[in-house]
């Protein structure tokens, strides 16, 4: 027999190759999503890029993580608000969905999803014959599979024929590995609905303030018609084409039988009755809120606290900070009346209870991150130090009017120190016990002198006082800057008997696999106990029969009073055996003299503050009714 031809020979090795790829190549196709003589054109540029032909050899790539929404609570369970992030996504089982959902994506998208693998051929000749009719690509054919693996596996990666070919390749694992319920249900978490929505927790929570279980038909239609074009189609900016694509939706669902014709009509007619959430926007406990978020970015990094769908469980009792609220608000409502803050903190754990402020900022905290003059406040500091130091009580001392101290340490730039007393204070020969209790300075800056400011500075730190502060002679009467947290902890240290417990605002840390984790610094020991006990007995009386009168709530109360110079800051910090609290008001933007506030001609410690604290605590010490909603305020961009 005579020997074929070489060119016989290549014409049946060209029939075999083709018989050969004969499936791989329809799968090329599809994945290119185009059609006629560019799809013939592609094909061309893979059969030659001998690397694609080997990808499906790979091993599959491990899907990108998706950034999920963490969300904030109080200790009842109420939301406070969501972690601002520039992505809102929150997964949710395909059951939790309204079914219209699933429904109206698959009439949509992919109206043979549960017939086809991983390709629908049936759509690819579809698509092809429309874009050959049209001349240009008009129609595209990737299943919901396809659309999955590429938004998941492959986002960011240009768009090549090894590219397409992966995407095909995992598409077929996909469907090999998943069933179709688990690969809609994906589908349905992490499609971008527009909004910064991802998911269809996010996307109806975004445009109709509700859960994904509660949507009805129409609402569903337009979410399932969304994905086509987020931009273009948002019902927020473009509600006319966002219509228009519900309707196409409704049509659909027409067509494959799911909806009759009347309903298809009736709900065409109607608006889009868009209802956008506050569910990522709005914040509760604004001051609060801030300072949690910051805490957990220091204990989980910016990227878990924003993307790491975290669960977090705070320690803030909704109805202390109602009741914080109400008592800022009725001493300082006037426009032109100084701001406040007060803090709330269990002794016995160090969880912050409440933090309400008059100005929230939940970028700048003035009851967490400011920095104020404590004033006569301090001297609680110096008082421990001197007890510490062995100095009674009833050690009588010598308080006039104005002292002048010669103490080598206490020079200034003038020469000696001069000291004064002023404002609510007092003066002439009392006991270390009565000279706190009617705060007079001349006598705290002798005991100050006499125990030493470095100690003073010591005693301050390991009673919750975090701001740097300078030992000198005048640190008794509270120049250094302090925060309203840190004052409401020191004074806590107290309450607890001597024990600090680190304030603490997140109580649990739940995370998407179900792991908690609860951060609480162990206790230390701050002050003797004996030393605590002298000092809660000394402050009974700055309430009882001294500067703090205005505070008395009828029963035990210790706490104290502070100015400072100028009338610029004022304080009272108290506590009662399970509650302390600081209450501070001030100019925020800058150190102003306060005068005329509520009736008072010169705003002190024993005024405002004391009465402010003293509207809160009443309540706060007794049961009282479910909380109410505490104030709410739009959360900053991400």
């Amino acid at each position: 027999m005579p020997r074929p031809s070489a060119a016989a020979l290549r014409r049946a090795r060209r029939r075999r190759r083709g018989r050969r790829g004969h499936r791989v190549l329809a799968a090329v196709l599809l994945c290119l999503g185009v059609a006629g003589a560019a799809t013939a054109g592609a094909a061309t540029a893979f059969w030659a890029d001998p690397d694609a032909i080997g990808a499906c050899a790979q091993p599959p790539l491990t899907p990108q993580v998706a950034a999920r929404t963490s969300l904030v609570y109080a200790d009842d369970g109420a939301i406070l608000g969501a972690v601002p992030a520039a992505s809102h996504r929150e997964p949710v089982a395909l059951g939790a969905m309204s079914h219209w959902l699933p429904e109206a994506t698959v009439a949509i998208e992919d109206r043979r999803f549960w017939r086809h693998g991983a390709f629908d051929y049936e759509g690819i000749a579809r698509a092809a014959l429309a874009d050959l009719e049209a001349g240009r690509a008009v129609q595209g054919a990737s299943t919901i599979t396809q659309q999955l693996v590429r938004d998941r596996d492959l986002a960011g990666e240009r768009m090549t024929v090894g590219r397409k070919l992966r995407e095909a390749c995992l598409a077929v694992s996909l469907e090999r590995t998943w069933p179709k319920r688990r690969i809609l249900e994906a589908y349905l978490n992490d499609v971008f609905y527009g909004d910064h929505a991802y998911g269809a927790e996010a996307a109806a929570q975004t445009f109709f303030g509700r859960p994904a279980r509660d949507l009805t038909l129409a609402q569903a239609a337009l979410l399932a018609g969304l994905p086509q074009a987020p931009s273009q189609l948002d019902p927020l900016r473009h509600p006319a084409a966002a219509r228009a694509r519900r309707n196409a939706v409704l049509a659909a669902l027409r067509s494959v039988g799911a909806i009759s014709a009347a309903r298809d009509r009736a709900l065409a007619a109607q608006p889009l009755g868009l209802r956008p959430g506050g569910r990522y926007r709005d914040v509760a406990a604004p001051a609060f809120f801030g300072e949690a978020v910051r805490s957990l970015v220091a204990n989980d990094g910016a990227a878990g606290a924003r993307g790491g769908g975290l669960r977090v469980r705070t320690t803030l009792d909704p109805r202390l900070e109602l009741l914080a609220n109400a008592a800022l608000h009725t001493w300082l409502g006037a426009a032109s009346d100084p701001a406040g803050a007060l803090v709330a903190i269990d002794p016995a754990t160090g969880a912050v209870r409440a933090m309400a402020t008059t100005a929230p900022d939940m970028a700048f905290s003035l009851a967490s991150q400011s920095r104020r003059q404590a004033g006569s406040a301090f001297k609680v500091f110096t008082l421990a130090a001197a007890l510490e130091a062995g100095i009674p009580l009833d050690s009588v001392w010598s308080g006039p009017p104005s002292l002048t101290i010669p103490d080598r340490r206490c020079m200034n730039a003038t020469g000696a120190w001069t000291v004064h007393n002023f404002a609510d204070e007092t003066s002439g020969t009392m006991t270390l016990a009565q000279a706190i209790a009617q705060s007079v300075n001349t006598i705290f800056a002798q005991v100050a002198v006499r125990v030493g400011p470095a100690r003073i500075v010591a005693v301050a730190h390991r009673m919750g006082v975090r701001s740097p502060l300078k030992p000198v002679c005048s640190i008794t009467l509270g120049p250094e800057g302090v925060s309203p947290l840190e004052m409401t902890s020191a004074f806590a240290t107290l309450a607890a008997g001597g024990v600090r417990h680190t304030p603490t605002m997140l109580e649990r840390i739940t995370r998407p696999d179900g792991a908690t984790a609860v951060s609480r610094p162990r206790p230390v020991r701050a002050l003797p106990a004996p030393v605590a006990a002298e000092v809660t007995s000394a402050l009974e009386g700055v309430v009882r029969s001294g500067t703090g009168r205005a505070a008395d709530i009828g029963g035990p109360v210790a706490g104290k009073t502070g100015t400072a110079e100028n009338f610029v800051d004022a304080w009272f910090c108290g506590y009662v055996p399970h509650l302390a609290a600081c209450a501070w008001i001030g100019n925020p933007r800058a150190e102003t003299p306060m005068h005329d506030v509520d009736g008072f001609a010169q705003v002190v410690g024993g005024s405002v503050p004391a009465r402010i604290w003293h509207d809160f605590m009443v309540p706060a010490t007794q049961a009282g009714p479910p909380a109410l909603p505490v104030s709410v305020a739009p959360a900053p961009p991400a």
